[in-house]
This record gives C-alpha cells, sequence and structure tokens, in this order.
C-alpha cells in the first residue's frame, strides 16, 4: 500500500478501480439496478443540500456573479466542445461508422455534468460555489441548446421534453435551496463533519461510476461493436479528452484565474452529462439508433470520472502539502 501511494494511487482509486471491475462482472439487473438507481439519486441530493448547508449566500453570490468563470465554463461546454467534436467527427467519421460519429456529435454539446465536476472540485480545494452555479445553468439551457446545436450540425429540427430540467430540479437545485434555508441553524454542525462530507463526496462518484459501468455491461454496449472499431473510438474519445483538459488548463492560467476559479473551470469545463444526455438521446433520436449514439458519451463519461479523480486526489494533496 505505501508504495501505492507513492506513485499516486491511495485507497480512493482502488476502489474506483474495483467500482469498474463490479460493473463489468457483476453489474445490477432488474429490481437491483432500479435499487442502485435510487440509491444514487439520494446520495447524490445529499450531496447538494449538504452543499448547501455549508454555502454560505455571499460565496454562492459570488460564484454567479463571477463572469469570467462562468462565460469560460459556457464557452467550453457549448462552443471549444462543438469545434473539437466536429474536427474529430470530420478526421475519425470513416473509422467509427455513422451512427458512432453521430454519437460523437452528440456528445459534444452535451451540458456538463453536475454531480461529479462539483463532487471533484469540493475534493480539489475549488471554487465549490462557481462550480455549481457553472453546471446547473449549463444544464438548465441545455434543454433548448442541445437539440438546438444538433439540429445546426445535422440540419435537422428536433425537440426534447422537460424531463431533464424536473430532474435537475428534484435532485439538485431543491436539496441545494433546502440546505441553504436550513443553513443558520446547522450549517456549523455540517462543516464541521468533515468526514460526512468526505463520504457523500467519494460515495456519490463510486456509485456513479459503478451505475455507468453496469449500465454499459447490461446493455450489452461493450460488445456491441467490432474490435478495431471501439479501439479507434477509445483512441478518439481519449484524443478528445485530452485537448478539452489541455484548453481548460491553458484558459485557466491566460485568464488569470485564481488557484479556485481554475480548479472549478477545469471540472466543469472539461465534462459531460451522461445522466442529462441520455434522456435527451432518447427524445430526438430513433430508439433503434440510440445504443450506438450514446456509446461515444458512456466512454467519454468513464474516461472523465477516472481521470478527474486521478487529478483531484492530486490536487488535494498540493493543497494539504502547501497548507
Amino acid at each position: 500500500m505505501q508504495f501505492l501511494r507513492r506513485i499516486g494511487i491511495d485507497t480512493y482509486m482502488l476502489l474506483l478501480v474495483v467500482m469498474v471491475a463490479a460493473g463489468a462482472i457483476l453489474p445490477a439487473r432488474g429490481e437491483a439496478a432500479f435499487l442502485l438507481g435510487q440509491v444514487t439519486f439520494w446520495a447524490v441530493a445529499l450531496l447538494f443540500f449538504l452543499y448547501g448547508a455549508k454555502l454560505d449566500m455571499a460565496s454562492v453570490r459570488a460564484g454567479l456573479l463571477n463572469l469570467k468563470l462562468q462565460g469560460l465554463s459556457f464557452a467550453a461546454t457549448y462552443v471549444l466542445f462543438p469545434l473539437i467534436g466536429v474536427t474529430l467527427a470530420w478526421t475519425a467519421g470513416g473509422s467509427l461508422g455513422p451512427e458512432l460519429t453521430l454519437g460523437l456529435l452528440f456528445l459534444s454539446v452535451l451540458p456538463s455534468t453536475v454531480q461529479s465536476s462539483v463532487a471533484f472540485t469540493a475534493m480539489a480545494g475549488g471554487n465549490v460555489a462557481g462550480a455549481i452555479c457553472s453546471a446547473s445553468l449549463s444544464n438548465l439551457v441545455a434543454v433548448v441548446l442541445t437539440p438546438g446545436l444538433m439540429a445546426v450540425i445535422l440540419h435537422q429540427s428536433g425537440g426534447i421534453s422537460g424531463d431533464a430540467v424536473i430532474k435537475i430540479a428534484v435532485q439538485i437545485l431543491i436539496p441545494f435551496v433546502l440546505g441553504q434555508c436550513l443553513r443558520p441553524w446547522i450549517g456549523a454542525f455540517i462543516r464541521r463533519q468533515k468526514l460526512l462530507s468526505m463520504v457523500v463526496d467519494r460515495g456519490s462518484i463510486l456509485l456513479i461510476v459503478y451505475s455507468a459501468f453496469s449500465a454499459g455491461t447490461v446493455a450489452g454496449i461493450w460488445s456491441a461493436i467490432p474490435l478495431p472499431t471501439f479501439a479507434a473510438l477509445f483512441v478518439t474519445i481519449g484524443v478528445f479528452l485530452a485537448l478539452v483538459m489541455a484548453a481548460m488548463v491553458f484558459a485557466g492560467r491566460v485568464f488569470s484565474l485564481d488557484g479556485p476559479d481554475r480548479t472549478a473551470l477545469f471540472f466543469c469545463g472539461s465534462t459531460k452529462s451522461l445522466a442529462s444526455g441520455l434522456p435527451i438521446a432518447t427524445a430526438i433520436f430513433p430508439p433503434a439508433s440510440v445504443g450506438a449514439i450514446v456509446l461515444p458519451v458512456m466512454l467519454f463519461h468513464i474516461s472523465q470520472l477516472l481521470v478527474c479523480a486521478i487529478v483531484s486526489q492530486r490536487l488535494a494533496r498540493e493543497q494539504a502539502a502547501t497548507a
């Protein structure tokens, strides 16, 4: 264990590997999958309730009015990502085929993930209030922007139901507002419970990772395409993730963001939401095509979780060393 820690692998990283293996070998099915979905949903709701209870209103207001952070994150999600996505689709489309290429384009116009980006920002000591505002805004406007951008790219028209908005409200916004309302009475107590915050932060990420791998296994996604095509997709997704993460690091420096804001920009500006992507995909694509189209989204989602977990751990250690 000491050797693993010296090379940057701790208990949390090992648990992530366990969740990946468990999702591939022992996926949740039927009632177990339903129960897993409910536990994950309410674990994330608890996570945002605790954030609301810990954050004072001044921090939330400052996060919302941090126009540089919000503007950069929004531009990364809805301008930079689509530009890179179109370029990669044009470059790698011949190796991926039409449906996976469409999935790559769909990935590029999705909103930022809320749960993971905020949890990773908190673990790394970043601007949590700014991350919550950025990721929540990204998902709220996705109801219009994601189908709209797909229509522009594909020259098609399409719509989406309000289910994604309702889910964001119930899982994210209402718990956060409730925590804010109760903050005068429970805020100080919650801030002292560092172990509780760590367990909820990391536990929610572990549940999301297991859910993602488990859903992929049950749906047969991992065996749905030939190995050479899957390898080409894997490389393309890796390049996609590397480019956007490098761009976020570069943007944080060029625009002179402070450390916490750079952290929030990195995790909010370089991630995409599987939770929002799945319902949007079922709303705008034919049912027979959804499985292949969401494969790039799922692969990107899993990759971002693993990479962001490593980065957040490293940033947390650096922050602890300089404290």
